[in-house]
């Protein structure tokens, strides 16, 4: 296990725990964000789950050194204790209850990330029937020389992510498959690409010779896009892993002489004939970086897309903004304000194509936001200036 002083800069966060008389330190990673637990304590097979659901509940971070089969049945055991103490949300308003919810939901992943895997170097984990992880580890964050410390979850999603890279995701309306990179939002619901697919492109002398496609994540936008017959794509993103992803499934669909790649906040330099925007679909502050694809902070993304999109279209352009009405039925955002937004953008609708969720979520009848995501209905805005 990793002790002793590793090779750590002052600002790698750091974790400190008792080893007998010895005080073991070791770099901190998580991916959401989380700040390294202030307390620390060793733990095995001879702990309970009552003793571990406590300590974690009080923020203290169980480095575990047992069998790793056996933390993950304890991790099972944390989760049921965690659901137990679920509150009721059914009696409270919109948006009171999402918020609550989402509060409770943080609340219980932070408990559940204080069963923590010390790794030594390049990714290895010593503990008794571990996986051999170093490839997942390896595709999402590139070799370590030193040992860390990372949440057991956060691992867990780690290799579910890796396997969905390895795998695949079949999109129908492309009739391939995309492959998303962890930390990349993965297009797991596929009615919006429905109506990307199927939406009437802007007719004119000379158009459909480029496209913007901004926020373009996994690239599967920019795909549909040359496949509908667009030339030439222009693909941007703020993250350098998501265009690395968008990049590397581009060159798997052997498109790469149709897309150029752009790290932006928004816009490229330039105008197009058809702008695509997927923005976030909720109003809210991300609570970590895995979140910045569902929570847009101060609606960041689709104001700035809606005021920049006139001066980059050209004059026969449409923009097409893909969203979720799921913010107008959870209380975060009007119907008028949206509208709001695109009028005081000097824009007009064109038109509005619909399409009903088709996700597990609207049938899960545990989930307290179930009314909500039953009554959702996602929406192609076609706008010119």
């Amino acid at each position: 296990m990793p002790h002793g002083k590793p090779d750590l800069n002052s600002t790698t966060p750091t974790i400190s725990w008792l080893a007998g008389e010895q005080t073991l330190t070791s770099a901190w990673r998580s991916e959401n964000g989380w700040a390294p637990p202030k307390r620390s304590m060793l733990a095995d097979d001879t702990m309970s789950a009552d003793t571990a659901y406590r300590l974690a509940s009080e923020g203290v971070a169980l480095i575990w050194t047992g069998d790793f089969q056996n933390a993950r049945q304890l991790l099972h055991a944390l989760a049921r204790r965690t659901a137990k103490r679920r509150p009721k949300y059914l009696e409270l308003p919109y948006p009171e209850r999402f918020h609550q919810v989402r509060l409770a939901r943080a609340q219980r992943a932070r408990t559940l990330g204080m069963l923590c895997l010390p790794f030594e170097p390049h990714h290895l984990l010593k503990h008794r029937r571990a996986p051999d992880v170093k490839g997942a580890c390896l595709a999402a964050h590139g070799d370590s020389k030193t040992g860390y410390v990372m949440p057991l979850t956060e691992l867990l999603g780690l290799i579910s992510a890796y396997e969905w890279r390895k795998n695949g995701i079949d999109i129908p309306a492309l009739g391939a498959r995309i492959h998303p990179h962890y930390g990349v939002f993965a297009p797991t619901r596929s009615e919006y690409l429905e109506l990307i697919a199927q939406a009437p492109l802007p007719q004119g002398p000379g158009m459909l010779g480029h496209a913007f496609d901004i926020g373009t994540g996994t690239g599967v936008i920019a795909a549909l896009l040359l496949k509908r017959g667009i030339k030439h794509v222009t693909a941007t993103d703020t993250q350098a892993r998501a265009l690395d992803c968008a990049q590397e499934n581009i060159e798997r669909l052997g498109l790469s002489s149709g897309v150029k790649f752009v790290q932006a906040d928004l816009f490229p330099d330039g105008q197009a004939d058809l702008i695509v925007c997927n923005p976030p679909w909720l109003p809210g502050r991300p609570a970590s970086g895995l979140e910045h694809a569902i929570y847009d902070q101060d609606q960041h993304m689709l104001n700035g897309f809606l005021k920049g999109l006139g001066a980059h279209l050209t004059p026969q352009g449409e923009g097409w903004l893909i969203l979720s009405d799921l913010a107008e039925h959870l209380g975060l955002r009007t119907r008028e304000d949206l509208l709001d937004m695109i009028e005081a953008a000097g824009l007009r609708v064109m038109e509005r194509l619909d399409i009903r969720p088709m996700h597990a979520k609207t049938k899960d009848e545990e989930d307290p936001l179930a009314d909500a995501r039953r009554a959702e209905v996602t929406s192609l805005w076609r706008l010119r200036a």
